[in-house]
């Protein structure tokens, strides 16, 4: 059985700064891919970042330039860097990994709560 634990949210003003930390446990013979979505309220989810098998990045349009996604040495450990926060950034962040062979399995973190305050 796969588990991820995410930590690192919480409330910030705009301008600042967060980091979240996603560990993913179990057996995950082959991680596709690790990426961080958010959901606002009242809006769908969106793909904040993500991080490939090789290390390619991608990023929301909205987030680029200022969040970076980038995985532990074990790789199984997935982080997002957040600098310049605004307040539309505010969102539940959950953590998603895809491992497997084929188009994977998905594993999903329980989410961690990003407010930042104007």
């Amino acid at each position: 059985q796969v588990s991820l634990v995410e930590s690192g949210g919480g409330l910030v003003q705009a301008g600042g700064s967060l980091r979240l930390s996603c560990a993913a446990n179990g057996n995950m013979f082959s991680i596709n891919a690790m990426n961080w979505y958010r959901r606002a309220p009242g809006k769908q989810r969106e793909l904040v970042a993500a991080i490939s098998r090789i290390g390619s990045t991608h990023y929301g349009n909205s987030v680029k330039g200022r969040f970076t996604i980038s995985r532990g040495n074990a790789n199984n450990t997935v982080y997002l860097q957040m600098n310049s926060l605004k307040p539309e950034d505010t969102a539940v962040y959950s953590c998603n990994v895809n491992y497997g062979i084929g188009r994977g399995i998905d594993a999903w973190g329980q989410g961690t709560q990003v407010t930042v305050s104007s």
